[in-house]
Formats: C-alpha cells, sequence, structure tokens
C-alpha cells in the first residue's frame, strides 16, 4: 500500500522537483510496503473517536465531513477494510449522496494530544443493517443514536504525516486523566512529607530523653 504511488500525480512530481523535493520521495515511491493496516495503525483507529472523510459529489465539489461516536467506533474488519455505524445526523446525506456516485473518499484521523495523523485514501460502500445483521451487531456500540446504515471503506493506501504545524488539544477525558495523576503524585509527596515529618519528631523526642 505505497500511498506515494497513489498520491503523486504527474503535476505533483512536477511541483516537487521544481521545490527540491522529488527525490527524495521519488525514494519512497520504490519502497516496498506491508499490504494492509499493521498493529500501528490499529492501535490508533481503535482510540479515536472522531475522524475527518472528504468526498465529492456530482457538483465536482469536495465535501469534508466530520464523524464521531465513542472512542473506537470505527473498526478495523480486516487489515484492508474499516467499517462503523452511521448514526442518525441532520439528514442532509451530502457524504451518503457522494458515495453513490463516487465511492472515491479520503480521511484523516487525528491525535491532537500525541501530534499524530494518518490519512487514508479509500473506496466507500454504503450497506444495509437489515441485511448485514452479523456485522451490525460486530459494530455494535452504547450509544444513544439510531444507527441508519452501515459504511464500509475498502482501503487503497495510506501514509502517516510529520506532526509538524499540529497544535496539542486534550479532551475532557485526557485533562481528567493528568489531574487525577496530579492528585496521585501530590497525595504520595504529602505522605512522604508527613512520614519524614514523623521520623524527626520521633528524632528529637528521642534526643530529649
Amino acid at each position: 500500500m505505497n500511498y506515494s504511488k497513489l498520491a503523486f500525480t504527474e503535476t505533483i512530481k512536477e511541483l516537487q522537483e521544481e521545490e527540491g523535493s522529488r527525490n527524495a520521495y521519488a525514494r519512497m515511491e520504490r519502497m516496498e510496503l506491508p499490504d494492509g493496516l499493521s498493529y500501528r495503525e490499529m492501535s490508533f483507529i481503535q482510540e479515536r473517536d472522531s475522524f475527518y472523510m472528504a468526498s465529492y459529489g456530482e457538483n465536482g465539489f469536495p465535501y469534508i465531513q466530520h464523524r464521531g461516536g465513542p472512542k473506537g467506533f470505527l473498526k478495523m474488519i480486516d487489515v484492508k477494510t474499516l467499517a462503523f455505524l452511521d448514526f442518525t445526523g441532520n439528514k442532509q446525506y451530502i457524504s451518503t449522496g457522494n458515495i453513490k456516485t463516487h465511492k472515491k473518499v479520503s480521511l484523516i484521523l487525528m491525535d491532537y494530544a500525541n501530534r499524530a495523523r494518518l490519512k487514508i485514501y479509500a473506496e466507500a460502500e454504503t450497506v444495509s443493517l437489515a441485511e448485514n445483521k452479523e456485522l451490525t451487531q460486530k459494530l455494535g456500540l452504547d450509544y444513544d443514536y439510531k444507527a441508519e446504515r452501515i459504511i464500509l471503506y475498502h482501503i487503497k493506501a495510506f501514509d502517516w504525516n510529520c506532526p509538524q504545524h499540529i497544535t496539542p488539544r486534550f479532551t475532557a477525558e485526557d485533562i481528567s486523566k493528568m489531574n487525577k495523576e496530579r492528585e496521585n503524585y501530590i497525595q504520595n509527596l504529602e505522605g512522604e512529607v508527613a512520614s519524614l515529618k514523623q521520623k524527626i519528631l520521633d528524632f528529637e523526642s528521642n534526643i530529649g530523653k
């Protein structure tokens, strides 16, 4: 799954040549890469609670949509397939309609706290819940929204972006965890201080005897 072979068109290669980056990216294109997602990508994906999907429709314009849900709602079916339950939203159905006419999409999955992002080229497919009960059950979540369909992503290529220009951001869960760790650290320090104070008192008491 060599992302650069798919991403770099002749026009892009010409721009790279002009800007002096072509040699480095030409080496990337010659690299032999694993055919499918690895444990690294799987671990990253199952920790995400949102992603962005770009599609384009009959009007010729791209459309970018944020998709969110409980952590891990986007699931890895196999090393070349991702899927999630498409929950009821504002019922515009722009992305869904775009997929019906143009299956090719791009995904960006962000981890702002660790300044990491995964880019994916895929072909999307909408699937009926009623006709795919086993898959629906596999994708099931404890979530207070009604699923309307399944969306499958058949992965064609993926790549990791550099962390440059990603501003770290933290969720309420992240901050709560950090605060808990800080509180535990403070409590341990207070315990150590109390213990040392007691040892000093005991030492002074023994001297006075």
